[in-house]
């Protein structure tokens, strides 16, 4: 019996146990997390900001499309693609096959909304009255912050596809009524949102200080970033008077200057002062580039985990593939392994630059390579060019995104920084506004800061052309702008592509046309847009 009273009592017990439960203690009540659960703290803020780099380093370092970098570049006037391109640059140069189910302007659109939706988030949380963890100050930091960002997503945008939705506000559902918003509407908000920028972002210290003025790292926003981009949007909306003001104040501004002396990492090698911005280990501010508005910093991840968002490809992409020439081994001073998978046209390599342009010196643009394999028996001659080798295994080549990691010999990621914003670029923007106004002798003027720095010859009033700047600009910004974008913005794709760049090349730029001024809005877009009409853009 006593047996029996035990069980019964045991079985008691399990009836209650279970009984007590209920589902809330299978609810997870976590007393850490690496990131925020809810925005209304200065950690949680914080994290999020920082976030927005992150999420603009996915877009630039994309690597499953490895010729992604090649998109903005050839069927341009300054390159061609060649033997190694990829795939995803072929509609970019053989226009035909440029489509509304094109993957690089599907791509690209939906990484800059998600940017967009991020920053939203943001925005609504900071200037949620309910939130009382940040003070006045705070708060307008980090909405200046997002605000710069959606921006800087919505002016690539505008500037890529024209009219396109405009969302301000976090989507927390599904949403499929969208329509294309007026580019007047669009730059309206681009406008505000750089114009309260330029108020609460931080300034700079002066030098090469790690830290700017709030203690934060100098890789993050700052007011002249903001101006800098403003005088691009007010470029595109042909408001050159006030893009002027916004480059000038950049210039003016005491913080940044023109590198005109060796510096940094490489001071004491070969090379000149204008190359020596693009040295791994030199391109920060706080690395001696005094020229440095915008560097979107990258850690190598062999010794930064998560210090690089995937595996850039702009060194493959800009850089030849010399280690396939036999008697050719891959090392530093050439930069490390390329893969050229698109080639500078003969414009920017025969007919750009004037005689003694720095810019086009040996460290800049590589146009000779000598076999460096001691085991040859051709070992310190220089390698002939003969055949199609000239067309991708030793074409001449920007040494910009040149960079040796000897822990990634076979050399997959690029470890170097993006130099997003220079003050090179920004005396091209002010004689962009200067050349629209009619004042080509101030535009000379800015030209020739840059070819005075370059020690390349001086130009007059009677050369300044919206044509002659954007020459200049390749001069300058070779490799580092977004050429596509530039000559979208400017209006001058078509032209400027088939008058410089529709000749000899392994894959010429054909079937260019005026329709390809914007890319396609995606297909997959308008479909999935059940409730209202999304428009494709003429031509597609």
């Amino acid at each position: 019996m006593k047996k029996y009273s035990i069980i019964l009592v045991s079985i008691s017990v399990l009836i209650t146990a279970f009984a007590s439960c209920k589902k809330s203690y299978l609810d997870e009540k976590p007393y850490s997390s690496y990131t925020p659960l809810t925005l209304n703290d200065s950690l949680g803020f914080e994290a999020a900001a920082v976030g927005l780099y992150n999420y603009e380093s996915t877009i630039l370092t994309y690597s499953s499309a490895q010729g992604w970098p090649s998109v903005w570049q050839v069927g341009t006037d300054v390159a061609n693609a060649t033997a190694n391109q990829q795939g995803i640059e072929v509609p970019y140069y053989n226009y035909a096959q440029l489509t509304s189910t094109d993957g690089a302007a599907s791509y690209i659109w939906g990484k800059y909304y998600s940017l967009i939706n991020n920053a939203n988030i943001i925005i609504a949380s900071v200037e949620d009255p309910s939130n009382t963890k940040l003070g006045a100050k705070g708060k307008s930091a980090i909405d200046a912050e997002a605000k710069f960002f959606r921006a800087y997503a919505y002016n690539n945008l505008v500037t890529l596809f024209g009219k396109v939705p405009l969302v301000t506000a976090p989507l927390t559902a599904p949403k499929t009524n969208f329509t294309r918003a007026s580019i007047d509407d669009v730059n309206s908000l681009i406008v505000s949102d750089l114009t309260y920028a330029n108020t609460n972002l931080s300034d700079l210290n002066a030098g090469t200080s790690k830290l700017n003025a709030q203690g934060k790292p100098v890789g993050r926003a700052n007011k002249y970033m903001s101006m800098q981009l403003l005088a691009e949007v007010y470029l595109r909306m042909g408001k050159n008077d006030l893009a002027e003001q916004q480059a000038q104040a950049v210039i003016t501004s005491g913080k940044f200057s023109l590198i005109k002396a060796r510096y940094g990492v490489r001071a004491g090698g070969t090379g000149d002062y204008y190359s020596d911005m693009f040295v791994y280990g030199n391109e920060r501010r706080a690395q001696g580039n005094s020229e440095a508005i915008w560097v979107l910093e990258q850690e190598n991840p062999s010794s930064v985990v998560g210090g690089n968002t995937d595996n850039a490809q702009q060194r493959r992409v800009w850089g030849a593939a010399y280690y396939n020439i036999a008697g050719m081994t891959i090392c530093d001073s050439l930069g490390g392994r390329g893969i050229a998978r698109l080639r500078l046209s003969n414009w920017v390599l025969y007919g750009l630059y004037p005689n003694g342009d720095m810019r086009n010196s040996q460290y800049s643009i590589k146009r000779r390579y000598y076999y460096n394999d001691p085991t040859n028996a051709k070992y310190g001659q220089m390698v002939p060019f003969t055949g199609p080798d000239t067309l991708y295994k030793i074409c001449p080549s920007t040494t910009k995104w040149g960079a040796f990691d000897p822990n990634d010999t076979f050399g997959y990621a690029m470890i170097k920084d993006f130099m997003m914003m220079r003050l090179g670029e920004t005396y091209l923007l002010l004689a962009e506004a200067q050349v629209k106004q009619g004042k080509t002798a101030d535009a000379a003027t800015s030209i020739n800061v840059l070819r005075t720095r370059a020690n390349a010859p001086q130009v007059t009033a009677d050369q300044m052309t919206l044509n002659f700047v954007l020459d200049e600009r390749a001069r300058e910004l070779i490799g580092e702008e977004n050429r596509r974008q530039t000559l979208m913005r400017t209006g001058t794709l078509v032209e400027r592509s088939l008058r410089l760049n529709s000749g000899d090349a392994q894959h010429p730029t054909t079937g260019l046309a005026d329709k390809n001024m914007l890319l396609p809005i995606p297909l997959s877009e308008i479909q999935l847009n059940k409730d209202a009409v999304l428009e494709q853009n003429p031509g597609y």
